[in-house]
């Protein structure tokens, strides 16, 4: 079975290190006071639940023997009152966290998102959609647990094992000694899994975004799989990424389990060791038997926080494989952006010339080798030609969607690579093979182009594409709410929707890519009129296989063999019979 991108595990390209989390802490600095007032309030709750095990030896020790109910009633308010006071400032800590949290959240997939607004054309050509979504969405989810109550809880437990140490030590040293010799065993485990576990949950990582990404296609393409009858297959390649998500995330359970019961079994062996000790070795009076008890209460509370620690440890290894992946995407670098020097390109006229242009998606395959043309102020030009030739390559580099390989593309007699990209494109408008409808009213579909249109504007531009009629045809006109991609509307109208979203930003250059491909014949002739009129002093570059539309274009250029092989009116083309005469007289049979 030929495997696709969604079958093929992504590979880090650099190896993880210290520096990505140190990273990350940049998003946790931000908002330190609010993590220094959390870590304050969990320190006192910490420090006042310790006094309950010494409570509970005073009332063994002291207050039940001599039968003294007062000191008993006493001491039984006080050890209520550590609980109550603990589980308020835990309250408050957890609630100032929280929000200290979900800030996190929006700063890190913000920079995320704004950084894949960023990313030229040919970063998504290389990848599946669902890859790029789980990274927005998954692990900035999981990994902001781990920057806000991960790190709190860390330090907090640090504090709680420094606390604990002291008031077990200041009861009996020699029982102390008992619990601390478990200690190394625990350290021997850990650093024994600590590979193990990494590599698992960055196998986690793959096979959740396989997962991801396959579904978004098949969400993307349902009515091509329902017309073709390929549910029962579908459903066969979801199980397969799906049993291979399961496997690897059992398998990462796994290996994180076993620190929590090589713990469990610690403490065990520890606990023995120290009723053992204390009761047979050492023995009453020496150690009384509310020393025992308070021993082994801060025991418990000993290995808790090492148990946690293990536990945040786990969710560290997991974070460091989702961190490797955010930060691999923060660090794609953004190869067609504003240089330097780059300044704002002023109103331009829209000639538009290519000099010696050579370009290549794959370095060594060449769709364009020393290109050379101009196009004057105003002209109407039609690239016509076989499928893949480079027709929409032309106008993808007037765009500056990609960066040219050799040579320069000039507007106005300035190199488009000197000018940045927003005054650039917004003198364009662009139209390309896929309407892409919005969720959200027509109306701010249309607005789309001109942020600040009026409902006049954009009523204009909808007439001048033959929109208006049948939008008005709607239920609520204009304010017909659109699903995600338009479904409501025929393919015809949603062209027509993006014509005239494209036309409102009154645009010097105009690209139209197979912009009336879906639009029915009686519909395009009523469109031509309106586009007469709109072609009228811009420059427009048109791509059409329907070479009726385009023989009142200026210039026609022929694209092939990696460059222009001829170039001329309709009629002068025709008169050469050459290749767009034999493209022409064959589609007209």
């Amino acid at each position: 079975m030929a495997r696709n991108k969604y079958d093929i595990d992504e590979t880090l390209e650099t190896p993880f290190n210290f520096a990505h989390f140190k990273r990350a802490l940049v998003y946790v600095k931000k908002y330190r006071a609010r993590i220094i007032l959390a870590l304050t309030l969990s320190a006192v709750s910490a420090v006042v639940s310790l006094l309950a095990p010494l409570i509970t030896k005073e009332a063994i020790d002291t207050a039940i023997p001599n039968g003294d109910v007062w000191y008993i009633v006493i001491l039984s308010v006080l050890f209520l009152l550590t609980i109550v006071v603990s589980v308020i400032l835990g309250n408050i800590r957890q609630r100032i966290m929280t929000k200290a949290g979900q800030m996190m959240i929006y700063d890190i997939r913000k920079d995320l998102f704004a950084h894949l607004q960023d990313l030229p054309f040919q970063y998504y050509d290389d990848r599946p959609q669902g890859k790029i979504l789980v990274r927005v969405v998954n692990y900035v989810n999981n990994v902001s647990d781990m920057l806000t109550n991960g790190i709190i809880n860390f330090i907090l437990e640090i504090f709680n094992i420094i606390f604990i140490t002291i008031f077990m030590f200041a009861l009996d040293a020699r029982l102390a000694l008992v619990i601390f010799a478990g200690v190394p065993v625990f350290v021997a485990v850990m650093i024994f899994l600590k590979n193990k576990q990494r590599r698992a949950w960055q196998q986690v990582s793959n096979k959740n975004s396989n997962q991801t990404a396959y579904l978004a296609e098949s969400i993307n393409c349902i009515r091509v799989t329902q017309s073709f009858a390929r549910e029962t297959e579908n459903l066969g390649i979801f199980r397969r990424l799906s049993t291979a998500y399961r496997k690897a995330w059992m398998k990462a359970v796994t290996v994180n389990n076993f620190v929590g019961f090589s713990v469990d079994n610690i403490r065990a062996v520890v606990d023995s060791g120290l009723y053992f000790i204390g009761l047979l070795v050492i023995g009453y009076p020496a150690v009384s038997l509310g020393t025992i008890m308070s021993m082994s209460n801060y025991s418990s509370r000993f290995w808790q926080p090492i148990i946690n620690i293990a536990s945040l440890y786990n969710n560290f290894i997991n974070t460091l494989a989702y961190l490797e992946r955010i930060f691999e995407t923060m660090d794609e670098p953004v190869t067609v952006k504003d240089s330097k020097d780059a300044y704002e390109l002023p109103d331009i006229k829209g000639e538009v010339t290519f000099k010696n242009v050579t370009f290549a998606y794959e370095e060594g395959k060449n769709i364009l080798e020393n290109v050379s043309f101009t196009v004057k102020p105003g002209e109407s030009v039609a690239l016509v030609g076989p499928t893949g030739a480079g027709k929409t390559t032309i106008v993808n580099l007037i765009s500056r969607f990609y960066n040219i390989n050799d040579g320069a593309v000039l507007i106005d007699g300035h190199d488009i690579s000197r000018v940045t990209l927003n005054s650039l494109r917004r003198q364009m408008g662009i139209m390309l093979q896929d309407s892409f409808i919005f969720s959200g009213s027509i109306e701010n579909n249309i607005r789309y182009g001109k942020l600040d249109a009026s409902m006049e504007e954009i009523r204009a531009a909808a007439k001048t594409v033959c929109a208006d009629d049948f939008i008005m045809g709607l239920e609520k006109g204009y304010q017909t709410e659109m699903y995600e991609g338009g479904s409501q509307l025929s393919g015809g109208q949603k062209q027509l929707v993006s014509f005239a979203r494209t036309l409102i930003s009154d645009p010097k250059i105009l690209i139209l890519d197979e912009a009336t491909s879906s639009i029915d014949a009686k519909t395009e002739k009523e469109l031509q009129k309106g586009l007469n009129e709109l072609l009228k002093g811009r420059t427009s570059f048109i791509i059409a296989h329907r070479l009726s539309t385009i023989k009142n274009c200026d210039k026609i250029m022929y694209i092939n063999n990696k460059g222009i092989t001829e170039a001329g009116t309709h009629d002068e083309l025709m008169a050469k019979k050459g290749d767009y005469y034999k493209l022409y007289t064959a589609q007209s049979k």
